[in-house]
């Protein structure tokens, strides 16, 4: 961390009586034995247990950090699956707790870590157990093989981007050649915009509040976000990552009016075109007087839209980015991987967001059930 500024503050200067000698300087120093002003240090941040029924970094911190870091790996063949999460866990306790001197003496904040396993591994102790299932390949896709699915997944959360890559290497340092990584993505939220008490949701590169409707009440969240069975995955969820670049030259060239049609949805204020404010659903039967939708048939608003879809809620955590190409990582969470599938094949279909979109990485992981030290990470899953 830095140290404050030997000089003094611009406020002790107009506040001195007008003398040198009066408020102890010396040839433009500060007496040593004068207080340093720190009325602009920001307030500690608060931690954010890791430990608990749910793991860290999915509904916790409200709003989201702003700087992401996933990194998604594969096992090398006859690794254990147990002892490497336990190893895991133990090192994100001592990470969060700030007693890891792999930190460098940097505070963690409200670091948190969240850790899920790839389809594979999943099936290794069931193929009928929710995330047993690779996602389906989808259009305007292009994709690596490296960068398509994987067995293990690090996302790192942080509101100091210097912990971010402190704690990866402290992690990978500890799986060591256990592992081997497929493809890493680091990420920034936007400006957050208040979308009513309590909660945010920033900007994406395209200028709209993004991550607006979804599973934000305690009842939504184990309607639709928490597994609550079979009994090894109970307290754990699904994620689903893809990384998106995003035509950003093109939409540009859209009039304001043109990109509001596109996402259906007001840029400046994040409302529906239906009316209401931003927290408001969409009406999506709302119609102009010679019969035309308010919000466009074509748009992400309504092909989106759960209730049009048919399916729960998705959680989405997600981080702009400015590497290999300017985009979206997208980040979401769901209890049943077809609240994802159904949504993109609707999507797939007629949404006009997804012409200004190309995926070019793809994963799904079972995020594994909260830990504590009785409990270590993934011991209810790989017994």
């Amino acid at each position: 961390m830095c140290q404050a500024d030997s000089r003094p503050s611009r406020r002790a200067f107009l506040g001195a009586t007008g003398t040198v000698t009066a408020v102890g300087l010396s040839a433009g120093c500060q007496s040593s034995s004068a207080p340093p002003d720190r009325s602009d240090a920001p307030a500690p941040t608060p931690p954010v247990s890791p430990t608990g029924r749910y793991q860290a970094g999915i509904t916790l911190p409200q709003p989201a950090q702003r700087n992401l870091l996933a990194v998604v790996a594969d096992l090398v063949d006859a690794v254990p699956v147990r002892p490497l999460l336990a190893e895991l866990g133990e090192a994100i306790r001592t990470l969060t707790a700030g007693t890891d001197a792999r930190l460098m003496g940097l505070e963690p904040g409200d670091l948190t870590v969240t850790i899920g396993v790839g389809p594979r591994l999943v099936r290794t102790v069931d193929p009928a157990l929710p995330g047993a299932k690779d996602l389906p390949r989808f259009s305007r896709e292009k994709i690596a093989s490296r960068a398509r699915g994987g067995d293990l997944l690090i996302q790192i959360c942080a509101g100091d981007a210097l912990v971010v890559p402190a704690v990866a290497a402290a992690l990978l340092e500890r799986a060591g050649d256990r592992i081997r990584e497929r493809w890493r993505q680091s990420g920034v939220r936007g400006a957050n915009v208040r979308v009513e008490r309590g909660r945010a949701a920033p900007r994406n590169l395209f200028g709209f509040v993004d991550g607006i409707v979804g599973p934000h009440t305690r009842a939504e969240q184990e309607r639709d976000l928490w597994l609550s069975g079979p009994a090894p995955v109970a307290g754990g969820t699904l994620a689903v990552l893809r990384r998106i670049e995003l035509d950003l030259p093109r939409f540009a060239k859209l009039s304001v009016g043109e990109q509001e049609a596109v996402f259906g949805r007001r840029r400046a204020t994040g409302e529906p075109l239906s009316g209401g404010t931003i927290a408001s659903g969409p009406d999506l039967g709302a119609k102009t007087p010679d019969g035309r939708y308010l919000v466009p048939a074509d748009a992400h608003a309504r092909r989106a839209h759960a209730t049009a879809v048919g399916v729960g809620l998705m959680l989405r955590r997600s981080y702009s980015i400015d590497g290999p190409a300017p985009g979206l990582l997208f980040v979401s969470f769901q209890n049943d991987i077809r609240t994802f599938t159904s949504t993109l094949t609707s999507m797939d279909n007629s949404d006009a967001l997804l012409e200004y979109t190309t995926t070019t990485a793809s994963a799904t992981f079972l995020v594994l059930p909260g830990f504590d030290e009785q409990h270590p990470l993934g011991s209810r899953l790989f017994r």
